[in-house]
Parts: C-alpha cells; sequence; structure tokens
C-alpha cells in the first residue's frame, strides 16, 4: 500500500478548511493531507495548526509569506512530497468544488495502470453544477482551445483535481515548470504527455464553491490563453 498525500493550497479559507480536513481524513482510504497557507489573513493556518493536535503525523502545514501563486504552492507541496517518499501526490482545491469522496476514485485509477488521474468535467460521465451558462461554455471551450493547439488527447485540460504517481513529479523538472497561475494545470498535463506517461480521465461532479470567494480572474485566462500558445512552440521539454 503507497503512501497518499493531498496537497492543498489555501488563502483565506477559514469557512472551509476545518469541514475539509475532516471529510478527508474520514474517507475509507488512507491520505495524508498537506495545507500549502500562503499567509491567509483570516485563521486559515491557526486552525490548522489547532486540528494537527487531534491528527498529528497526518495532517503537515507550510506556511508561505504573501498569495505567491497557485503553482508555486503546488510545486511546493510537490517537492515536500517527494522529499518524504509519498508514492501518490494528489492536487485539490479547499473549496468543494472537488469532492473529496472522488480522491479514492483518483487513486484507483492511478492503482490500475494511470501515471496521471484527472478528475473531468468534460469526459463522458463528468458534470458541472452551481455555474452560470457563460462560464461553463467559457471553461468548456478553453478546453477544446488547448486540445486543439497542443494535440494533447484530454478532455478536462484546465481541471485542478489530479492524483499523479511520484515518476511523474520526478520526471517533470518542476523548476522548469514555468506558468504558475491558472496555465500551470494545462502545463503540468502537457509535460507528462510529452514524457509519454499515461493519463485517465475520470468523470467528476464539479460544483462552484458556496463559502469562501473565488480566486477566478480575466487576467488567469489572458495568462492561460496566451500560455498555450507558448507551450506549443517554445517549452523546453
Amino acid at each position: 500500500m503507497g503512501k497518499n498525500l493531498v496537497i492543498i493550497p489555501t488563502y483565506n479559507e477559514i469557512e472551509n478548511v476545518e469541514k475539509m480536513i475532516r471529510t478527508v481524513f474520514e474517507l475509507p482510504r488512507a491520505f495524508e493531507l498537506l495545507i500549502v497557507d500562503d499567509g491567509s489573513p483570516d485563521g486559515t493556518a491557526d486552525k490548522v495548526k489547532e486540528l494537527q493536535k487531534e491528527y498529528p503525523g497526518k495532517l503537515h502545514i507550510e506556511e508561505r509569506k504573501g498569495k505567491l501563486g497557485l503553482g508555486t504552492a503546488y510545486i511546493h507541496g510537490f517537492k515536500w512530497a517527494l522529499a518524504r517518499g509519498y508514492d501518490f501526490i494528489f492536487e485539490m482545491d479547499c473549496d468543494f468544488s472537488h469532492n473529496p469522496n472522488d480522491l479514492v476514485r483518483l487513486l484507483d485509477a492511478c492503482e490500475h495502470g494511470a501515471d496521471v488521474s484527472v478528475g473531468s468535467r468534460y469526459c463522458k460521465g463528468g458534470k458541472v453544477s452551481n455555474w452560470p451558462i457563460g462560464r461553463i461554455l467559457m471553461s468548456y471551450f478553453a478546453s477544446v482551445y488547448v486540445r486543439i493547439i497542443l494535440w494533447i488527447p484530454v478532455k478536462d485540460t484546465t481541471a485542478g483535481f489530479k492524483c499523479y504517481r511520484r515518476k511523474v513529479l520526478e520526471t517533470i523538472e518542476l523548476d522548469k515548470v514555468k506558468f504558475m497561475g491558472y496555465a500551470f494545470q494545462i502545463e503540468m498535463k502537457y509535460r507528462a504527455y510529452k514524457k509519454g506517461f499515461k493519463i485517465v480521465e475520470v468523470p467528476i461532479m464539479f460544483t462552484d464553491r458556496v463559502l469562501g470567494v473565488s480566486k477566478m480572474s480575466t487576467k488567469i485566462f489572458k495568462e492561460a490563453f496566451l500560455g498555450v500558445i507558448q507551450m506549443r512552440f517554445g517549452l523546453n521539454h
């Protein structure tokens, strides 16, 4: 049985973090949690440290000063995980847009042959809940655009709910990952694909956050739009 680590970046997630931690630790498979907090002023890190007493050796926190970006939080977490011998390493949001119960299905996909499993909104069986139609269309066609430019056989190219076998993160040169915003998720899949790793999509129901504030913006989408062209023609593999 491998060691499983779920990495959750946080910034002002006090309304969600305790419930998320408890939900993950109640799952039928064993997962450890690493919270990477970017100096949340709302007390998110303090709540995690309080809960560490309840979950010794299973709940970990890395605190960083200031908002340094989603991609840098995951890269920090990946290096932390590799240095400590985890076998399966997960990315997940704290806001319950990703259902923690699906961690078990992502793990199962990687235990049965996938190198990367992706919680997918747009493969057969995948769904989106609570989103206005405009945002659904923007997200869906963003993924179509990425597939056309990068020739990558993944329907949900922008998904941020994933499981990696450790060999994937060992093979991808993490210090060369260029994009740290929305395009980070695309670049990680593209790098894994170009290295020949098997990517499997697992259908999920994606639910927009109920508590807290979304970090999405048009600036993030612009980075992804331009970043995909840079990846296609200039990425150093």
